[in-house]
C-alpha cells in the first residue's frame, strides 16, 4: 500500500487527488477532526469540480459529545459539522453513528465515488466508534441500484446526419474522455471521420502536437488559430467537455455563432444548465461516452464518407500564421519568456513524463505553449485552481508512478506549499520543480492592467508582497538548486537539471511584466483576443470569407 504523511492536510488531499488521476483509481486521505477535517476542504472542492474519485475519512468527536442541534456552536472539543460543510462539494458525505453500518457506508461511499461522473466522498467517524468491537457477520452491505440506459439510437443517427450536412465541423474533447477511460475510442472516432480536434487543457495530452487532426487547445487563452477554427465552424461536437466560460468565453452567445452544437455528457445537469435565450445545444445527449462509441462503432461507423480537406487546410494556414511562440520572443534579453522556456522544455521532456502545472499565469502559459508528446500526461487542478496545488500533487504523482514528474509552479503558489518540499525530500521523489519566478502574482497583475489602469495592490513586492531567496529555501530542504537567468542558459541548464536524479529545484527568471498572450477580455468573441488584431485582419479570417470551403 502506498501512503505518505503530508505536512498539511490540504496538501495530503491534493496528493491523494493526484494519485487517483495518475492511477485512475481511488485516492484516499485520512485526517483528524475539526481543523484537520476542514483543512481538506479546498482539495475536496478540486476533486469535486474535476470529477476525481477521492475517498476522505475524517475523525469526529465521540458520539456522546456531539451537539444535539445546530443552535449550539460546539459541544465537543474540535467538534465541527462536517456533513453541512462538505455537502455541496461531495457526491456523498455521512456522519456514521451506528458501528454495524460501517461496511454499508464504506461500500456506498466507494460506489458514489466511482459511478457515472466520479467525485469525492467523505465519511466522518466519531472517536469512540473507531474503537468499537464488531462482529463482521452482522454488518449490513450496500447494493448498488441498477443503471438505466439514458440515450436512444436515434440520437446517434441524428448526430451522423448532422456531420454529413456539415462543411466545417470540429470535435471538442475535454477531461470527460479521460474520466470515461475511452481515450483510444475517442481518437479512433475522430480519425474515422477525419474531423479536426480541439482540446481543453485537461485533454491536451489526448493527441500529440504532431498529430494531423490536433488543432490544439482553445478558449479564453487561445491560441488564435484554434479559436479561429471553432469560431468558423458550422458544427461543434462536444464530448466530455462542460462548455464552461473558459471554453466559450464569458458571453456564450458569441461562441461558434454559426455552428450547430452537439453535446454529449454523462451528467444531465451539464446539458440543461445553459440560458436557452442566448445559447442552444441543438442535440444534447445524456450518455456515457463509452456507450456512444459502442453504438457508433456497431451501427454507424460506415455511414459517412468524410471530406473535410479544404477545411483542414484552412486551419493549417491559421496555425502557421499565428504561432503561440513567435520568433520575436527569442530575442528578449536578460530575462526568460515563459513561451520560449516551455517551447524548449517540451523538446527535452521524455515521452512518458508527467507534467504538472499550478494555477494562474503558469498553468495558462503551460496550457498554451507546452508541446505534448504521444504518451505524456498533463495535470492541474483545472476548475478550482488553488494556488500551491502542483507541489503536493507531485507527491501523489511520484507515488503513483516511476515516471519523472515535471512540476511547474509560480513564486506566489510556492509560498502556499513550501512545507511539502520536506515531503519530497523525505521520500527522495523523482520530481523536478520549475519555479516560474516573475516576482509577483502575474495573472492578478494582468487583471489590474486590464480593468484597473495598473493600480496594483498586493501583486508584487512594491505593492505589498514579500518573497524569500529561493536558493536558500532549496538549500534548507537539501534539494539541488539550478538558476536560469536568460535564454542563452536554457538548454545548458535544462541539461544540468535532467542529468540529476530528482528532486531538483530550478528557479527560472521569468519576465516580470509578461502577460498571458493572447487572452480574451470579457465581452468579446473568441476570435477577438487581446492584444487586439486589426479589425480588418479579424474579418479576413471570419465566416464571410470562408464560405467557399465545401465538402
Amino acid at each position: 500500500m502506498n501512503y505518505v504523511c503530508a505536512q498539511h492536510e490540504q496538501n495530503g488531499a491534493a496528493a491523494a487527488d493526484m494519485y487517483a488521476r495518475v492511477t485512475r483509481n481511488i485516492g484516499l486521505v485520512m485526517t483528524t477532526s475539526g481543523p484537520g477535517a476542514t483543512n481538506i476542504l479546498t482539495s475536496v472542492c478540486t476533486a469535486y469540480f474535476d470529477s476525481i474519485p477521492l475517498f476522505c475519512i475524517t475523525g469526529q468527536v465521540a458520539r456522546f459529545r456531539l451537539k444535539k442541534n445546530k443552535e449550539i456552536r460546539q459541544r465537543g472539543f474540535q467538534e465541527t459539522d462536517i456533513e453541512s460543510i462538505f455537502e455541496s462539494v461531495t457526491k456523498y458525505v455521512k456522519l456514521i453513528r451506528d458501528p454495524l453500518m460501517i461496511r454499508y457506508e464504506l461500500e456506498k461511499a466507494i460506489y458514489f465515488a466511482t459511478e457515472k461522473r466520479p467525485g469525492p466522498v467523505v465519511l466522518d467517524i466519531p472517536d469512540d466508534l473507531q474503537r468499537v468491537e464488531i462482529d463482521p457477520t452482522k454488518l449490513a452491505s450496500f447494493t448498488p441500484p441498477k443503471e438505466e440506459k439514458t440515450f436512444s439510437v436515434e440520437e446517434i443517427k441524428k448526430m451522423y446526419e448532422m456531420i454529413n450536412l456539415s462543411k466545417r465541423p470540429v470535435i471538442l474533447f475535454g477531461a470527460g474522455v479521460h474520466i470515461a477511460k475511452c481515450e483510444d475510442r475517442a481518437i479512433a472516432f475522430a480519425k474515422k471521420l477525419k474531423i479536426p480536434v480541439l482540446l481543453t487543457w485537461a485533454a491536451k495530452d489526448l493527441l500529440s502536437e504532431e498529430d494531423e487532426l490536433n488543432v490544439g487547445v482553445f478558449g479564453v487563452c487561445g491560441p488564435r488559430y484554434s479559436n479561429f477554427a471553432v469560431q468558423n465552424s458550422d458544427l461543434v461536437i462536444a464530448m466530455g467537455i462542460r462548455l464552461c466560460q473558459m471554453n466559450t468565453g464569458g458571453k456564450q452567445n458569441l461562441f461558434a455563432p454559426k455552428a450547430k452544437k452537439i453535446m454529449i455528457d454523462v451528467d444531465k445537469e451539464e446539458l440543461e444548465k445553459f440560458d436557452k435565450d442566448t445559447f442552444t445545444i441543438d442535440l444534447p445527449i445524456n450518455a456515457d461516452l463509452n456507450d456512444i462509441f459502442s453504438t457508433s462503432e456497431k451501427l454507424f461507423s460506415n455511414n459517412i464518407k468524410p471530406n473535410f480537406h479544404e477545411w483542414t487546410k484552412q486551419i493549417l494556414i491559421w496555425k502557421k500564421k499565428y504561432p503561440i511562440c513567435p520568433d520575436k520572443y527569442y530575442k528578449i534579453e536578460n530575462e526568460v519568456s515563459p513561451y520560449v522556456f516551455l517551447n524548449e522544455l517540451s523538446k527535452v521532456c521524455l515521452d512518458d513524463d508527467i507534467i504538472l502545472a499550478d494555477t494562474g499565469a503558469n498553468v495558462s502559459w503551460t496550457g498554451q505553449a507546452f508541446k505534448m508528446k504521444k504518451n505524456q500526461r498533463i495535470f492541474s487542478a483545472w476548475n478550482h485552481t488553488p494556488m500551491g496545488y502542483s507541489v503536493p500533487a507531485s507527491v501523489g504523482a511520484a507515488f503513483a508512478t516511476d515516471n519523472r514528474v515535471i512540476c511547474i509552479i509560480g513564486d506566489g503558489g510556492l509560498m502556499m506549499c513550501l512545507e511539502e518540499l520536506g515531503t519530497i525530500r523525505r521520500h527522495n521523489l523523482n520530481v523536478y520543480i520549475f519555479l516560474f519566478n516573475n516576482k509577483g502574482h502575474g495573472i492578478q497583475k494582468q487583471t489590474m492592467d486590464t480593468w484597473l489602469d495598473s493600480q496594483y495592490s498586493a501583486v508584487n513586492v512594491s505593492s505589498g508582497l514579500f518573497f524569500p531567496d529561493y536558493k536558500k529555501i532549496a538549500e534548507a530542504f537539501d534539494i539541488d538548486y539550478v538558476f536560469i537567468e536568460d535564454h542563452s542558459q536554457i538548454n545548458s541548464k535544462l541539461n544540468e537539471v535532467f542529468c540529476k536524479k530528482g528532486p531538483v529545484f530550478c528557479d527560472v527568471n521569468i519576465i516580470e511584466d509578461q502577460k498571458i498572450e493572447p487572452m480574451l477580455k470579457f465581452g468579446a468573441g473568441l476570435e477577438d483576443l487581446d492584444p487586439k488584431l486589426p479589425q480588418d485582419e479579424i474579418k479576413e479570417n471570419m465566416l464571410e470569407n470562408l464560405e467557399q470551403i465545401k465538402n
